[in-house]
């Protein structure tokens, strides 16, 4: 059974610095695409940061040059670095993977860690 865990969720103080970490039970190598979402009450989920095989990354406008989405296959897992945080990205963050085996495509998902911004 594939499994995601995120971890490194928490309170932050605005301005603050957080490095969420998901745990991927399933080969790096079979990821096509990793991706962090964000989703909290009353709205729907959001992409906040994808990193895909040829090493190209985006990130929602609201985030960019403040956030970092990056792998390391040795410990199969995936971060998100997440610095000057506002309050506006208080939210439940999801690791997504996207994984392509034998022409098939899996999409898997985390159960979530919260982050919260507040003084």
């Amino acid at each position: 059974q594939v499994q995601l865990v995120e971890s490194g969720g928490g309170l932050v103080q605005p301005g603050g610095s957080l490095r969420l970490s998901c745990a991927v039970s399933i080969s790096m190598f079979s990821i096509n695409a990793m991706n962090w979402y964000r989703q909290t009450p009353g709205k729907e989920r959001e992409l906040v940061a994808g990193l895909i095989n040829s090493g190209n990354s985006n990130y929602q406008e609201s985030v960019k040059g403040r956030f970092a989405i990056s792998r390391d296959n040795a410990k199969n897992t995936i971060y998100l670095q997440m610095n000057s945080l506002e309050p506006e990205d208080t939210a439940i963050y999801y690791c997504n993977v996207d994984q392509l085996v034998e022409g098939n495509r899996y999409d898997y998902w985390g159960k979530g860690t919260l982050v919260t911004v507040s003084s």
